[in-house]
């Protein structure tokens, strides 16, 4: 108990310096950024909105300009039933890209921000 309340506090934090210190995203053209939304219509970001992995990766997601849906894994069930039976456990940040038909879960979040970057910056 005592450990949720100290691990929210620092999540609530965590999210409080984000929110002040947020950097300005990238600049594109107009059609850059209707490819570039296009390209992430097929992904979805599954978080948790105090846990500071999901933070790190939400804050490069907006320095880079992506707009990503994201799905609250903690108190939506649906999202966090389809992230433990599709991705295979109950872990996030999880950036689900479903192209060609088929679903790739990508957990970690430097992995994701490393894919973001490579495919977006």
């Amino acid at each position: 108990m005592l450990l949720k309340l100290i691990r929210n506090a620092l999540g609530g934090l965590i999210w409080l310096g984000d929110r002040i210190t947020r950097p300005s995203p990238i600049k594109r053209s107009a059609d850059a950024q209707l490819a570039a939304d296009k390209a992430t219509a097929n992904m979805a970001l599954y978080q948790f909105p105090l846990c500071p992995f999901c933070i790190k990766t939400k804050r490069a997601m907006h320095r880079l300009g992506l707009n990503i849906e994201k799905r609250n894994a903690m108190s939506d069930l649906a999202h966090r039933e389809r992230l433990e039976k599709e991705g295979g456990q109950i872990k996030v940040p999880c950036l689900l890209i479903e192209e060609d038909g088929e679903a790739r879960w990508m957990y970690e979040s430097n992995d994701i921000i490393a894919y973001l970057e490579k495919r977006f910056a």
